[in-house]
């Protein structure tokens, strides 16, 4: 049984207090860019910025540009200038600041083991930074991208959501393909690490370096205990102790909002070309999957939903929708305007959903092929037919990359 190992990155891998790091950040970047910004202006801009990527919910909008939005017309800035400022600080100066962490020798020996099993290794950072930074921290703790096979590295360019957001933890699983198998995230901090993920239904390690307790209103991890006791830990658990549980409401909701933020950066900057490539003639393609997802979603799974919101113990129809493909001819549409129109109607989904209330999540009805069924099961499919899909979208890209 395969492993997908999700491990977070500062005071986990590698010696960073952050609380102590951060100034240091702040105080090199301003003198950096001062020619150009006042350094008081520029450090306020920057962490009001930041809550702009803390903010976002977009899955359409990555942190990067949920960032640049709200960074550029606070100061007026030239952004090509500020642009060349920034690429030099962190080509320059951002390496100096290597000298406030520290490395883990059991960090490497972690990592080391979990590539030669063969495991799908993904370092959950928040993704507050650009690829450059993650990559120089990575490689501060010994474990340079160059050297070692990360599948995923979060970063602001390519993410939609930030830690603690459980939607982070559900976009990492969605951008690795929804491994099927066993999962465990490894992470030093309660509320952004071990919280969120559990809520997804994650297994997890605490990584608790000072033997603290747990905070009340906590849930348990799976196991906890300094970093090299992972290595030991991972070696005697059964991998099948290490399946995830997507059933809660907040995980499908989160499962719900990653696959259109998934899809926007598998997307974004694919050939046209390649949304119409098959992993094999009886399989749909990229485009016509999204135009699939886009119809369920405007004709079955909305209406489907408020039905049962909206009536008592309503009964509802099976539709078959496969046939759709051929007779609404999804080949040959507008791959980027189906992908828009999904991540529309997903969105006003969510609204709905958002506002159901614990007890209604309970709400009955009849289905045809189903029986006697409720409003969580429902929403459950739809969370699991996204999976699905997404996986199979990955089969076919991976197909395509070699």
């Amino acid at each position: 049984m395969s492993l997908a190992l999700l491990i977070d990155l500062d005071d986990t891998l590698i010696g960073n207090n952050f609380d102590e790091f951060l100034p240091h950040y702040l105080e090199s970047f301003s003198k950096t860019v001062e020619a150009i910004i006042e350094p008081e202006k520029f450090v306020h801009a920057l962490l009001s910025s930041t809550q702009a990527m803390f903010d976002n919910r977009q899955p359409d909008r990555t942190l990067q540009e949920a960032f640049e939005s709200s960074f550029y017309p606070t100061l007026n800035l030239d952004e090509g200038k500020y642009q060349v400022a920034a690429e030099r600080f962190y080509a320059e100066v951002f390496p100096t600041l290597r000298e406030l962490t520290c490395q883990k020798p059991a960090a490497v020996r972690l990592i080391e083991y979990a590539q030669k099993r063969g495991y799908t290794i993904a370092i959950a950072t928040n993704p507050l930074f650009p690829m450059t930074a993650i990559s120089q921290r990575l490689s501060w703790a010994n474990l340079s991208p160059d050297k070692f096979k990360f599948q995923l590295i979060s970063s602001y360019e390519t993410f939609h959501f930030t830690k603690p957001a459980i939607d982070y933890f559900a976009e990492v699983m969605a951008r690795l393909g929804w491994p099927e198998d066993s999962v465990i995230m490894i992470g030093d901090d309660l509320e952004k690490d071990i919280l969120p993920a559990r809520k997804l239904g994650l297994p997890t390690f605490w990584v608790n370096f000072d033997g603290n307790d747990l905070q009340n209103g906590f849930e348990i991890p799976l196991a906890s205990g300094d970093l090299g006791d992972v290595l030991p830990w991972l070696q005697e658990i059964t991998h099948q102790d290490l399946l995830p549980d997507y059933s809660s409401p907040a995980a499908m909701l989160a499962t719900l909002r990653a696959t259109p933020a998934v899809l926007d950066t598998l997307c974004r900057h694919l050939p046209l070309e390649l949304w119409k490539i098959r992993d094999r003639p009886d399989e749909w393609c990229l485009l016509e999957i999204i135009c699939h997802l886009r119809d369920i979603d405007r004709e079955v799974n909305k209406p489907r939903l408020q039905k049962v919101l909206n009536e008592i113990d309503p009964f509802i129809p099976g539709v078959d929708t496969d046939p759709w493909a051929q007779e609404r001819g999804y080949y040959d549409q507008n791959g980027l305007k189906a992908l828009q129109q999904f991540i529309i109607s997903r969105l006003a989904m969510l609204d709905m959903l958002e506002a159901v209330k614990a007890e209604e999540w309970q709400r009955p009805a009849r289905h045809a092929f189903l029986g006697r069924t409720a409003l969580a099961e429902l929403v459950h499919i739809v969370a699991q037919h996204d999976r699905l899909h997404i996986r199979q979208i990955h089969q076919s890209l991976d197909v395509v990359a070699k």
